[in-house]
């Protein structure tokens, strides 16, 4: 592949992303602390859920990306649709922003 076009298309690609988090991040401004943890009923996530488990999954699938593929033996999903008492508004944006 040409090296111009292998960098614009990651170039694209790290804008498109950066974009999605921009908008992600956006709304979860608009939202008041606890509707974080409010969920709609037994079969539903709630957004701090969907975080807990967006970020876990990232961090799996771009950690080592180039060299090893999918889940990394590190990774707990299930504890991800769990909340802990640990599980706070900073624990969240912290994981979230480490996985991005």
């Amino acid at each position: 592949m040409d090296t111009a076009l292998a960098q614009h298309y990651l170039d694209n690609a790290l804008a498109t992303f950066r974009g999605y988090k921009r908008l992600a991040e956006r709304a979860l401004q608009q939202i008041p602390d606890e509707a974080l943890f409010f969920t709609l009923d037994d079969e539903s996530n709630n957004i701090a859920i969907i975080m807990k488990h967006m970020s876990g999954n990232m961090l799996s699938r771009w950690t080592d990306f180039l060299t090893s593929d999918g889940e990394k033996p590190d990774r707990n999903r299930d504890m991800e649709f769990v909340l802990e008492p640990t599980d706070s508004k900073e624990t969240l944006f912290t994981r979230w922003e480490r996985a991005w």
